[in-house]
């Protein structure tokens, strides 16, 4: 048996995290068919997509915020004030984001959210809850959710 030695460290080091991130790129795409055809391409990368709603004074009455990654929406935040709700603006919100996303060549959409603020409403625009992670954080559920776009 080899024994060797390590020197494990905790601190937050932005350097390391990078180099981390590019050697698992590489990793990834030296096992992967799929992401080493992406590799040098467009779609390598991924594209904001927001979307923003003013309200008559100017002032944000919600927002989405998310990218495109090859042929997927991902939505990272969709929210609306208090004083819109029900007014359908969190349907415009997620109707423009997806069409911008098909014009960008996307297929499919995915998303998180916790079971106290908007399965019901994914699942009504044919979101389909894919994972479910109890107590996390404890005591709420995450949701995972897809939607096939075109």
């Amino acid at each position: 048996m080899v024994s060797r030695m390590f020197r494990l460290e905790t601190e937050v080091d932005k350097a390391r995290r990078d180099l981390l991130r590019r050697r698992l790129r590489d990793t990834n795409t030296a096992a992967s068919p799929v992401l080493r055809a992406l590799r040098g391409t467009p779609d390598e990368r991924e594209s904001p997509l927001h979307v923003w709603a003013s309200d008559a004074n100017g002032d944000l009455a919600g927002g989405l915020v998310g990218h495109t990654w090859t042929t997927w929406l991902h939505v990272t935040y969709l929210w609306v004030d208090g004083r819109h709700r029900g007014a359908g603006l969190g349907s415009r919100l997620l109707a423009e984001a997806e069409r911008v996303a098909v014009d960008r060549g996307c297929r499919a959409s995915r998303l998180e959210t916790w079971d106290f603020q908007a399965p019901e409403f994914y699942r009504k625009h044919g979101y389909d809850v894919v994972c479910v992670i109890p107590d996390y954080p404890p005591g709420v559920t995450e949701y995972t959710l897809t939607k096939r776009l075109a």
